[in-house]
């Protein structure tokens, strides 16, 4: 019974309680996870300063290096991984981006239909 119990205590962590690991392996993570950062930044403001990069594709090619870019911050910083034991983790960062694109959406859809109803300026000027 109590290997049986030992066992599971091994492997059944809490949310957010990460096994142990040495300080010297965690610090050699958030320095690849630093650079990998600090290449991608670079890279961002080299393509959207250069004329080497066909002029057309330069937007695309910095939403890559910016999903590029969350998905190292997700990985090295957060430490989001597909672990079983990530899963509130997971959700707390789904929840996240529902509140962020309900927002952002939100604040658009209003500023779309404000835009759509307001009279012209120069009614507006006339009224006053």
């Amino acid at each position: 019974m109590s290997d049986q119990s030992h066992a599971r205590s091994d492997h059944d962590l809490a949310p957010g309680e990460e096994e142990q690991h040495s300080v010297g392996t965690r610090i050699l993570g958030y320095v690849v996870g630093l650079v990998l950062a600090l290449l991608l930044t670079a890279t961002s403001f080299f393509i959207a300063g250069t004329d080497l990069v066909w002029q057309p594709s330069i937007p695309v090619a910095l939403i890559v290096l910016a999903i590029a870019q969350m998905g190292v911050h997700l990985v090295f910083f957060l430490h989001i991984t597909t672990g079983p034991d990530n899963t509130n983790n997971v959700l707390a960062l789904a929840f996240g981006l529902l509140v962020v694109f309900l927002v952002v959406g939100g604040t658009v859809w209003i500023m779309a239909h404000l835009n759509a109803n307001m009279p012209p300026m120069d009614q507006i000027m006339r009224m006053q």
